[in-house]
């Protein structure tokens, strides 16, 4: 009883994003552009110029909305990476307010996660193949404290 020690934290501590180089950005990879994740579609250098440094352009589109971001920064500076990850999980209810009730492969059930009101048309298949009493699995995307299904599958019996 005298040494009882409560860790209620469930973070950590890492950070989440790494620093780049913005000369090493390569098509395909995610880098932050304008406090946003995106995945980049397109990057293109220009030469040095009268003050000395070579220009990065770099267009990427948001990888939870969609939307298409662009950013110009010197190839010799860094700028950031987010660590992005994705999990799948077996779908095990959808409440009436939108929250799934999700297990992961440990058997870990987490009811925190929302359909949100974006309108995906891929939320409305999982609902409907869901309530067809179809066994799905559906794999989630985490980056910087937002997280949203991005696909799913149906799981054979």
């Amino acid at each position: 009883m005298e040494n009882e020690f409560d860790f209620t934290s469930g973070d950590a501590g890492a950070s989440e994003t790494i620093p780049i180089q913005a000369g090493s950005v390569k098509k395909g990879i995610h880098v932050v552009i304008k406090g946003n994740p995106c995945k980049v579609v397109e990057i293109s250098t220009s030469k040095t110029g009268k003050h000395g440094h070579a220009k990065a352009s770099i267009t990427g589109i948001d990888i939870f909305t969609g939307k298409k971001y662009q950013d110009i920064s010197p190839t010799s500076h860094n700028i950031m990476q987010p660590i992005v990850t994705r999990k799948d999980y077996q779908l095990l209810e959808i409440a009436e307010d939108g929250f799934l009730s999700l297990m992961d492969e440990e058997g870990q059930i987490r009811e925190d996660l929302c359909f949100g009101n974006d309108n995906d048309p891929i939320n409305e298949k999982i609902k409907e193949d869901f309530f067809n009493n179809k066994n799905l699995n559906v794999t989630v995307l985490k980056s910087m404290q937002k997280e949203k299904i991005i696909s799913y599958k149906e799981i054979e019996n």
